[in-house]
């Protein structure tokens, strides 16, 4: 699973603003585009950094499966707005044109034409009067069914949503997405039951790489494979990873690509879990990657993988925090407030490290997690274990964006609370994401016979708020102050501090007014925020207090509130082992979805008038062989110059490997 960034926008310290790297490449709408650097690629060997471009050439090479998958149009859409912006004779002044500029660079942002984190459907500033007179001076071959298109981009009730969470209707049919085609919710759910052994110990994560369709009046799956679906896309990526195999720093690694192809290849899912396995156990390469169809959270039944990838390398310095983490998992799983039944019996193969991102690719593009814990099988994590990566590069551009914002001034309550944040929230908000992803998602157990999928739509936000309260509950326990993690016994109240304040208020910033929150991280924070504010009201843990016409979050008893995460956690944790599909849904339900609208129109006119993007993603370096005489390959080199537009429009050029109406219209 993948941990998002809990807030671009909150400030903190302890790391020098001494830096001349331009971090900004590119501001519009809700969203600001960063660059991020990568510290040492430089002392890697000529050998390394090879193996890395051939890894990211692999990364890149996926992008069009990721459109199509958001959308069956989208790829279509890109074409022709990307055409017509290319191709653009008048003045780009005009309204309609700057407002097709913003457009374009929204569904770069989100790889289609939806919101990549609320999935609404963009709406265009421009007249569909004038895009077609623009499409019609398009060369031709440009872009086909022109007309199939505008009702997709300009009608607001067509393809309305992405992924629907909405209970009680029927996902399949209300999501725009491309991962099902002419079934119903009902029809998939007992095409999967039917097929699925509920006695099986190692069972493959069904429907991960295929798309549900219904053919000759049944239904059936369309796989992602050689041979198969997307097949134009992955036999570059293969390609690519082949390639990559020749330099690789050992024969671990050799034999990891050749598994990962040997998937590509069969789209066999024992195959996948074949290869998850070995890359599960290499803990000792330098350089890793993840490559596939991932993380479900575009799915609403959360079944179907994105296309993800991230090539990254080992921070080995700062890695030592999160060595110690995955040394003492034991001792954390053996202290959980979880009920024992809930624990594990024994803590397999627990790795963590701290990771320079390389390239990011697919739905890691350019949003991206700023941390990951694979594989999500629950069985070979308790089998075999799980790798964790805090990607710190990211963590840090981050950090150096929102410097001097000005948002501690406008939503943190008081000076003290601020400058403890100065001071302690980098290093812990890197600890929680570190908790989170190597101990939190490797936590627990489900009991004999539970479904890992009997959570259905709402196992995603249960399980990232699983990782969160587990991360939370010991970012405050002594032995991080014992393992020398923290020097300040108070450290933890930053974290604290910021993951309240955004659950109950900041991360409104990010929803419309009227709208419901949706997605699952969110809804994660929320819910954790709300059960702990309200089930402490007799207390007073935490309140929210006026103070000049503006609402602040104030922690009375920050003892009392890890005391409540830790039973939320415990409940949390039950509901997940017990596969209590009705106990998940009311928790999500009652605290994680609904919005105060008065509170959240006070949070979007205090956030307005700091002029900060709600959303931030970043463009990536870009890598180029150094070549001898005879055309050969001798080395690598990095430069990070490259705008926002001129990188995913050349993207679109080179990296182009589906037709615009894969599947059908």
């Amino acid at each position: 699973m993948a941990a998002l960034a809990i807030t671009t926008s909150c400030a903190s310290g302890n790391k020098s603003e001494a830096d001349d790297f331009d971090y900004t490449a590119d501001r519009f709408a809700d969203i600001e585009v960063l660059r991020y650097q990568v510290p040492d690629f430089e002392q890697l060997t000529p050998r390394q950094r090879i193996y890395i471009y051939y890894l990211t050439e692999a990364a890149i090479a996926g992008r069009d499966i990721l459109w199509d998958q958001n959308g069956k149009y989208n790829i279509a859409i890109r074409d022709l707005i990307e055409g017509v912006y290319t191709n653009y004779k008048g003045d780009r002044n005009d309204e309609n044109f700057k407002a097709l500029e913003t457009y374009l660079k929204q569904i770069e942002f989100a790889n289609g034409i939806h919101h990549h984190y609320s999935t609404d459907k963009f709406t265009p500033g421009f007249t569909q009067e004038w895009l077609l007179a623009q499409a019609a001076q398009l060369p031709e071959g440009t872009v086909s069914d022109v007309e199939v298109l505008m009702p997709v981009i300009f009608d607001p009730t067509v393809m309305a949503k992405r992924v629907n969470q909405a209970e009680g209707q029927d996902l399949i049919l209300t999501s725009a997405n491309n991962l099902y085609d002419g079934v119903t919710q009902a029809e998939v759910e007992t095409y999967y039951n039917a097929i699925k052994d509920t006695t099986e110990l190692t069972p493959v994560s069904w429907g991960l790489n295929t798309r549900v369709i219904k053919e000759n009046g049944k239904v059936t799956e369309q796989v992602y494979k050689v041979g198969g679906l997307y097949t134009q896309a992955i036999e570059r990526i293969v390609a690519n990873l082949e390639k990559a195999a020749e330099y690789a720093e050992n024969d671990t690694q050799k034999d990891i690509i050749a598994k990962l192809v040997a998937y590509y290849r069969s789209g066999d899912l024992k195959d996948f879990d074949t290869y998850s396995i070995a890359w599960t156990e290499d803990t000792d390469s330098r350089i890793d990657f993840i490559n596939g169809f991932i993380e479900d959270y575009g799915d609403p039944l959360g079944m179907t993988g994105a296309y993800e990838s991230i090539v990254n390398f080992k921070n080995t310095e700062a890695s030592h925090r999160t060595e110690v983490i995955a040394g003492n998992a034991a001792w954390f799983e053996a202290n959980s407030p979880v009920d024992p039944r809930f624990r594990k019996d024994e803590v397999k193969g627990v790795s963590a490290k701290v990771i320079t991102a390389a390239i990011l690719a697919g739905d890691s593009y350019p949003a991206t997690p700023i941390g990951i814990n694979l594989p999500n099988s629950n069985w070979i994590r308790a089998a075999h274990g799980s790798k964790s990566v805090t990607i710190e590069n990211i963590t840090d551009a981050y950090d150096k964006a929102a410097h001097g914002n000005g948002f501690n001034e406008e939503f943190v309550i008081d000076e003290a609370t601020a400058a403890l944040m100065d001071d302690y929230l980098f290093i812990t908000d890197n600890l929680h994401t570190d908790l989170h992803e190597c101990l939190g998602h490797a936590s627990g157990r489900l009991l004999p016979g539970v479904d890992p999928g009997a959570l259905k739509a709402y196992g995603s936000t249960l399980e990232e708020a699983r990782a969160d309260l587990f991360a939370l509950y010991y970012l405050a326990d002594p032995k991080l102050i014992e393992l020398g993690l923290l020097d300040n016994p108070d450290a933890y109240k930053a974290e604290y501090y910021k993951y309240i304040l955004n659950g109950l208020m900041t991360q409104l910033t990010r929803i419309e007014p009227g709208k419901d929150v949706e997605e699952a991280h969110m809804r994660n924070r929320q819910l954790i925020s709300k059960w702990v504010l309200e089930k402490g009201k007799a207390d007073n843990v935490i309140e929210l207090i006026k103070r000049d016409g503006k609402t602040f979050v104030q922690i009375n008893d920050y003892d009392k509130m890890r005391e409540l995460i830790g039973q939320l956690l415990a409940e949390v944790q039950r509901i997940k082992s017990e596969g209590d599909y009705q106990a998940g849904a009311a928790l999500v339900e009652n605290y994680g979805v609904k919005v105060d609208p008065e509170l959240h129109r006070e949070v979007l006119d205090r956030y307005a008038k700091l002029n900060i993007a709600p959303y931030k993603g970043f463009v990536n370096p870009i890598y180029t062989p150094v070549t001898d005489a005879d055309g050969n390959i001798t080395d690598v080199t990095i430069t990070y110059g490259e705008e926002y537009l001129p990188q995913v429009l050349r993207y679109s050029r080179d990296y182009r490997t589906l037709p615009a109406f894969l599947t059908g219209k």
